[in-house]
């Protein structure tokens, strides 16, 4: 099947970083706070708010309770679960 340049230039912006693409690979199918996804992906914390925030500005992940200060919950949205399932296949 034949990816869209989109798709193909957003599968790039999160694999010419590490961080995007191990924050994305955390939490394809699940539902996190940002110290788990840290934990999962081996990445300092204070580094996880940056990703994340350049996720959400690609639209690719999403905080569900945005209202809380504290142990806010991220998962991708419908664009980010298809990245991660064409990031593989793009290789």
């Amino acid at each position: 099947m034949k990816m869209s340049d989109e798709m193909l230039t957003e599968i790039s912006y999160v694999q010419i970083s590490t961080y995007r693409t191990k924050v994305m690979k955390s939490l394809n199918d699940e539902v996190k706070i940002p110290s788990q996804i840290a934990k999962d992906s081996d990445i300092l914390q204070n580094h996880i708010s940056a990703v994340l925030r350049q996720l959400k500005e690609h639209e690719l992940v999403e905080c569900i309770n945005p209202e809380v200060r504290k142990g806010r919950l991220y998962r991708l949205t419908k664009k980010g679960n298809e990245i991660v399932k064409n990031m593989d296949d793009s290789n």
